[in-house]
């Protein structure tokens, strides 16, 4: 099968190496990538996809179909393409989606063989809004049999692992003006409220478990020093290692923020400035298949990834069975979020790194379309999971 594989992969090549390096050349932020989403379709309708564009109202998702027309397990592959502020493809979406649609495209002659239907999800905005929560509260997954995505990293690939559940908080201070030096008396300082809740936060770190994250930054916190300023702005992520512990330390840090306001007179509104996460429940019989998949390619070190991030990935875990993997595209480590990060995306060591991760996937896809037991193997534990997470 991998010398098939490979014959396969070196025809399609040139086709996906153009989509990933237009994609690195022509960053969009998240729901704004209109750019990507084009040539995403472009490449999957040229290969024989159903695509239905604006998918559930979202401009820039798409979902591409291609069916064998018998029954059979519906595999879906999950891509993403939108990039950061500033550094461009610093996570190495352009070719994280690049990845998935070559796995799609692949996996279509296994589809005739064995019957099924294979789908690519194209999900803007995983570094925000991310499109997957959207999809995941409207059961786009309720009945796909497998989900899977493979992320860029450093130097080696890692199986499929944990993510953290995050919420996104925006903590908005109001005070009153008064000149800084004439009358501060008569002021209110939305700046001291927002200082206030730093401290808070601080305070309360002692008491948290090691897998608790919280970290905010001051967005506005004034417009002069002469000024006492009626408006400050804190942005905060908070994460934890599940759903239940996440909104349990978010309930924490927002009674930080009630009792810095109530400590300097301030008002405070409390929104999300971006979706929450849910955590990642890797279904690990999916990703044993997946690692076995490694082997038979020679890979032998397959460590399980130790990612404390978040991602909408996790939604979709909750719903079907899924694995978010991570393959290399660099001979050394890298640090996410860097534009040496983006530029790694496009060596020679990623289209190694992405070679690999797709026939991985594909292998991994044809397993579950030949072998019931399988599936049923997968779908159990996965039922095991959802029990213990309600």
């Amino acid at each position: 099968m991998l010398e098939n594989l490979s014959k396969k992969y070196n025809e399609i090549f040139s086709d996906l190496k153009e989509l990933n390096e237009y994609i690195y050349a022509n960053p969009e932020l998240g729901r704004k990538e209109f750019k990507a989403c084009k040539v995403h379709k472009e490449i999957l309708k040229k290969y024989g996809f159903k695509i239905t564009d604006n998918y559930i109202g979202i401009e820039t998702a798409y979902l591409a179909e291609y069916s064998s027309g018998k029954e059979g397990p519906k595999i879906a592959y999950l891509a993403e393409y939108d990039a950061l502020p500033e550094i461009g493809h610093g996570c190495g979406h352009n070719i994280l989606g690049t990845t998935s649609i070559g796995a799609g495209i692949l996996l279509k002659e296994y589809i005739d063989k064995f019957g099924g239907t294979v789908y690519v999800y194209g999900t803007p905005a995983e570094e925000t809004f991310g499109a997957k929560v959207d999809m995941a509260e409207a059961g786009c997954f309720d009945d796909i049999d497998v989900a899977m995505i493979s992320h860029p990293t450093g130097k080696s690939h890692e199986r499929s692992g944990t993510s953290q559940a995050m919420e996104a908080l925006q903590f908005t201070f109001k005070g009153k003006t008064a000149h800084a030096a004439g009358d501060p008396y008569n002021g209110i300082n939305a700046l001291d409220g927002v200082i206030q809740f730093f401290n808070s936060v601080n305070a309360l770190r002692q008491q948290t478990k090691n897998s608790a994250r919280i970290h905010g930054i001051i967005s506005k916190g004034g417009e002069a020093a002469n000024i006492i300023p009626d408006l400050a702005v804190a942005n905060f992520y908070v994460r934890e290692a599940t759903t239940k512990e996440m909104i349990k330390l978010s309930e924490r840090v927002k009674n930080c923020a009630k009792g810095a306001a109530l400590a300097t007179g301030t008002t405070l509104e409390i929104e999300n400035y971006e979706y929450t996460f849910k955590h990642l429940v890797t279904n690990e019989t999916l990703s044993n298949l997946y690692v076995k998949n490694l082997n038979l390619q020679g890979i032998e070190d397959v460590p399980m990834s130790d990612s404390t991030g978040s991602s909408d990935c996790g939604d979709v875990s909750h719903h079907c069975p899924t694995i978010h993997s991570y393959f290399p595209i660099s001979k050394c480590e890298l640090t996410g979020h860097s534009i040496e990060f983006a530029k790694a995306s496009i060596s020679e060591d990623a289209y190694k790194g992405m070679k690999e991760a797709i026939a991985a996937l594909v292998m991994t896809g044809k397993d579950i379309l030949e072998n019931k037991e399988i599936l049923k193997e997968i779908k159990e534990e996965f039922e095991k999971a959802k029990k213990e997470l309600n």
